[in-house]
């Protein structure tokens, strides 16, 4: 039988724990605040590091040394104007955003179909052509049979050869079949039963059930779309082709004269770097602007196609 100075021990004893317990919390609550605080830090810098020295004046700015913390004096947007008056900017914007556009519509039109037929029952070979489909992510024939292809289908020197070799993704056919394959499988039998055909589910009832995994993959495939230039190195030989990414690698890997040629030699060696840091900018910026818009379905589709399977 406990008596009543042993249940007070008990209670110091647990309210010793306890506070022992919130002690550690907190203590690594703060270690945890800090440390992402540092990475924060270490992340962004680079970023900011760039937009601030593209403004800066650039004779200042090749005798600086250590951290920038504001642009230096005098303040120009010299860099700015000779990028977006090289006419190779404007094109590759131009073609990226054709690649971009339709690249999309596209890539969202068969992800989508196909995840349905892999979704709803009945399709006979269901289960072959998944396999097929899945075996792709782990053996492909590389890159000189793609270049063969392309070459065969005569799509070389086109801005489709950046479209459709890559018109479905394996990994986000997958992840938007494990959303359809999440949505009860009575509201599609519903749908059957008021006279609906298969295009009408798809696109009444399926997708806008599934607009966070949508999202998802408008983000997977325009950041891929965005980025891409390797393709487009190999693919393509005409300059006014060019999307953006790779007229900025061209640009980045010459001097500052391919954006100007009323630039003197010595100031061509101080502008090169700030072209450089406003190229950058000029080009990272769409997709920094839209991303915020799309972040918030980003891990809810994202957990959709993890755990579902």
């Amino acid at each position: 039988m406990v008596t009543g100075r042993g249940k007070q021990q008990k209670k110091q004893v647990y309210g010793y724990e306890k506070r022992k317990k919130i002690t550690g919390y907190q203590v690594f609550s703060v270690c945890n605040v800090i440390l992402m605080l540092f990475v924060i830090l270490v992340t962004l810098y680079p970023v900011y590091y760039i937009v601030i020295a593209s403004f800066s004046d650039p004779g200042a700015l090749s005798r600086h040394t250590g951290l920038l913390l504001a642009p230096l004096e005098p303040y120009t947007g010299r860099a700015y104007q000779l990028v977006f008056q090289n006419p190779q900017i404007v094109t590759g914007f131009q073609n990226t955003l054709f690649v971009l556009a339709v690249g999309l519509l596209i890539n969202l039109s068969l992800t989508m179909l196909g995840a349905f037929f892999l979704t709803i029952k009945g399709p006979m070979l269901k289960n072959v052509i998944t396999f097929m489909i899945i075996f792709t992510m782990y053996f492909s024939g590389g890159l000189i049979p793609s270049y063969l292809n392309v070459k065969d289908l005569g799509l070389m020197n086109s801005l489709w050869a950046l479209i459709l070799p890559g018109a479905i993704s394996t990994t986000n056919l997958i992840i938007m079949k494990s959303a359809f394959q999440s949505i009860p499988n009575s509201l599609i039998e519903s749908a059957r039963l008021d006279g609906a055909s298969y295009f009408q589910i798809l696109v009444r009832v399926m997708t806008p059930l599934s607009k966070a995994t949508i999202a998802v993959m408008v983000l997977y495939y325009g950041v891929g779309h965005w980025n891409s230039w390797f393709s487009a190195s190999i693919y393509l030989r005409a300059g006014d082709k060019f999307p953006l990414q790779l007229v900025v690698r061209n640009i980045l890997n010459i001097s500052a004269s391919a954006m100007s040629s009323d630039v003197g030699m010595d100031e061509m060696a101080q502008m090169a770097d700030l072209i450089k840091y406003a190229l950058i900018v000029v080009t990272a910026a769409p997709i920094l602007a839209i991303y915020p818009f799309l972040q918030k379905y980003f891990v809810k589709g994202v957990m959709v196609g993890a755990i579902k399977g």
